[in-house]
């Protein structure tokens, strides 16, 4: 075989295997029922800071997807508070998705991010031990270039969930889409809502 042909079909072999990989890496979610719960949990992100309350990315993509969305972010939790808050509301939602982005104040004050990332390790377990699909969203950590936090790409390796890893760090890397240095703004949270659509259509939940 000519020098050329074997280099052409070692590409294509490896970009197969790359591809191949990355499927493995990118789980396929039950299809949500129709009457399905999809629970938001976070922070202020979740939340909605910067915005009005229906301007929430929740609150959007409840719209958006035509299912209920509980916005169960709240404002300056760290993820061991989280992690403590999460079951009640399994419990009381079960929903069909879990949408989690947590961890951000953590990153804010500089706790130690073992612990950070074993408590979002720990919230992806309640889900999982539910049976309850789980997408991750990524959180930049503070600096000059907007990043997220290496801790989100180790959870989801260790979890294997679905990670979105630059779609807050892109929208918060663009002032048209804030409403201050680390808050989305109206239009910010609508990407944040439209991306995890996105993602829930390619992943099979829709």
């Amino acid at each position: 075989m000519p020098r050329k042909s074997r280099f052409i079909l070692a590409v294509l072999l490896a970009s197969l295997h790359l591809l191949l990989a990355c499927s493995d890496d990118i789980p396929a979610f039950r299809k949500l029922p129709q009457d399905a719960v999809i629970l938001a949990f976070g922070d202020s992100l979740t939340y909605g800071t910067g915005a009005n309350p229906a301007d929430s990315y929740p609150a959007v993509l409840e719209k958006l997807s035509g299912h209920k969305v509980i916005n169960a972010g709240v404002p300056g939790e760290l993820s061991e508070q989280g992690l403590k808050r999460l079951p009640g509301l399994l419990q009381q939602h079960t929903p069909g998705l879990l949408i989690l982005c947590h961890a951000g104040n953590d990153l804010l004050r500089k706790k130690d991010l073992n612990h950070a990332r074993s408590n979002l390790a720990g919230m992806i377990a309640l889900a999982q031990e539910r049976k309850i699909d789980v997408i991750l969203l990524g959180v930049p950590q503070p600096g000059l270039f907007l990043n997220s936090s290496k801790i989100y790409r180790e959870v989801a390796g260790q979890t294997r969930v679905l990670l979105l890893e630059d779609l807050v760090p892109e929208i918060l890397g663009d002032a048209s889409l804030k409403s201050d240095p680390v808050h989305p703004n109206k239009a910010g949270y609508r990407k944040i809502a439209e991306g995890v659509l996105q993602t829930m259509t390619e992943a099979g939940a829709l």
